[in-house]
This record gives structure tokens, C-alpha cells and sequence, in this order.
């Protein structure tokens, strides 16, 4: 535990457990929804804001939370109202994102794709107090979402028509989930980073649906299965000198090879149980027998 002397490790971690908490809340609704990739797309125009925060000389966390809030809105928009051309516009939005990163961060005083690095791949070292001050305020702000507003949510998540005819303001709902998913993005960069992120939101929801399917025991399978890979991931790359977003990922993705196997079995010792627990038919020789006249069975 010798790594909890030093002030970045204590940062690192406290931020790093925030993401465990934050992405799989979020990603658990982009799941239910079939946007699985929408994290992906909003690290790429995240981008653009971590370098104009560099330009500008400004906070980049903040400076990628706006901009990332505004792309995930204009993703709303365009999924409405796309249409046919809707899938064009979103790769000019994704890689337009990209390529404003980095330019601005090439037209920042004494800038350079080196400080995009941390941003993509995720850098202990590099979270400061600051930093951590912001993941906290954003972070409060994603778990007062996706629990004070989980039934609401799910509800859209399911079945978007059924939520309307309820009453549900689903238009209004579908972007505060965008937001939310924005703002999980930036939380997430410093120590996942931006271009590994989405796996954070949704491979661990995939590894807890292995285990159940109600709502609530995924929700919290996938925030324990997230807590415990980025910690263990943090540790892993103070102690062997490896990038900690990989590290993280790949701890993510074993934990689902890992829950895949061990639900097999357990989904089979369950269906063999509730075979089981069924009532038997009755045997053939207890049938009741059609009854028969001498002309043949009788109709009823």
C-alpha cells in the first residue's frame, strides 16, 4: 500500500473510482438503448474541447465538458431528425472532432499532439487537484441523474412509444441521458481516456447481464464489476509502468470472459431447476379415453 503516500496515486484513485461508479451507470441506459457507441463518438468530439481549452488557456476538463455536452446534443438532433442522411452527419461530427483537437492543440503556445496523449490514453501523473475537483462536481452530477431519474430513464430506455403514451417527457429525457453520457466522458478521460472510454460504459453492463436480468442487480454488478477494474487497473500501472486506460480495459474485458463462464453453467443448473419445479402430465394410461359408440367416437 506504499502507493497511498503519494499525492497523485490518491488522486488518481479517487478519480478513478469515481469513473467505476459513473460510466456503467450511464452505460447501463445506452445499453437498454442500443447506443452502445455513442460514448466512442462523443470522446472523438470531446477532443476538439481539450484543445481548445489548451488554446484558449482555460481549464481543458470544462472546456471538453462544454463541447462535449453540445456534440452529444446535436447527436440528439440528428438521430430525430437525420433521417436517411443521419449516419453521414454523425462521421462528420466524430471525425470533424478529432481533427479540431488537433489543430487547436497544435495552435496552442508551445503545444503539441504529445499533450493530447494523456487525454486519449488516460495519465496518472497527470491528474491534478483541479482535476479531481472537477471529476467530483461532474460526477455527483451523473449519479444524481441515473439513480434520482433511473425509473424515468429505464422506461425511455425500453420502449421510447409506451414512455410517451404514459406521459413521460421522452425528448426532454433522451437528451438529459446524452448530456449525462457527455459529461461521463470527460470524467472518465484522465484516467480511462478518450478513445477507450465507451468500453468502460458498456462492457461491464455486458459482463452483468451475464449474471441477472433485473434492472437493479445489473446496475449494481456493473458499478461493482467498474470499481474494481479501475482500481485494480490504477494499481497495476503504478506498479508495472503501463498505461492505465489499457490496463483498465482489458481487466474490463477479462472480467467478462471470466462472468461469461461462470453463467453458463449457473444458467443451465437453472433451467433444469424450474424443469423440475414444473408439474409432471399425466401419464398416458391416466388419460381419460374418448368415449365410443358402436359406430365410432362420439363428437362433443
Amino acid at each position: 500500500m506504499d502507493f497511498l503516500d503519494y499525492a497523485f496515486m490518491q488522486r488518481a484513485l479517487l478519480a478513478a473510482v469515481l469513473v467505476g461508479i459513473t460510466a456503467p451507470a450511464v452505460g447501463i441506459y445506452l445499453v437498454q438503448r442500443r447506443q452502445a457507441l455513442m460514448g466512442d463518438g462523443i470522446g472523438h468530439v470531446a477532443m476538439t474541447g481539450v484543445g481548445l481549452g489548451f488554446l484558449l488557456s482555460w481549464s481543458p476538463v470544462w472546456m471538453a465538458t462544454l463541447i462535449s455536452v453540445l456534440g452529444a446534443v446535436l447527436m440528439e438532433l440528428i438521430r430525430w431528425y437525420g433521417r436517411t442522411r443521419g449516419d453521414i452527419a454523425l462521421a462528420m461530427l466524430f471525425y470533424g472532432g478529432m481533427a479540431g483537437g488537433v489543430m487547436f492543440i497544435n495552435l496552442a503556445p508551445g503545444g503539441s499532439n504529445a499533450n493530447l496523449t494523456s487525454y486519449l490514453f488516460g495519465s496518472l501523473s497527470t491528474v491534478s487537484q483541479s482535476d479531481v475537483t472537477a471529476i467530483c462536481l461532474l460526477a455527483a452530477f451523473v449519479v444524481l441523474v441515473t439513480l434520482g431519474l433511473r425509473r424515468q430513464l429505464f422506461a425511455v430506455s425500453q420502449d421510447e412509444e409506451f414512455a410517451r403514451v404514459t406521459g413521460l417527457p421522452v425528448r426532454a429525457l433522451n437528451l438529459l441521458t446524452a448530456v449525462t453520457a457527455a459529461v461521463t466522458v470527460t470524467v472518465a478521460m484522465r484516467v480511462v481516456g478518450l478513445l477507450l472510454v465507451s468500453a468502460l460504459m458498456v462492457v461491464p453492463v455486458a459482463a452483468a447481464q451475464q449474471l441477472s436480468r433485473s434492472f437493479a442487480a445489473t446496475f449494481a454488478i456493473a458499478v461493482a464489476i467498474g470499481v474494481t477494474v479501475t482500481i485494480g487497473g490504477t494499481v497495476t500501472s503504478y506498479y508495472q509502468d503501463v498505461p492505465p486506460g489499457a490496463t483498465i480495459v482489458l481487466l474490463t474485458i477479462a472480467a467478462f470472459v471470466v462472468l461469461t463462464g461462470l453463467a453458463t453453467p449457473l444458467a443451465r443448473r437453472r433451467a433444469r431447476a424450474a424443469a423440475a419445479a414444473r408439474p409432471a402430465p399425466d401419464p398416458a394410461e391416466c388419460a381419460i379415453p374418448a368415449s365410443r359408440d358402436a359406430d365410432g367416437p362420439v363428437g362433443v
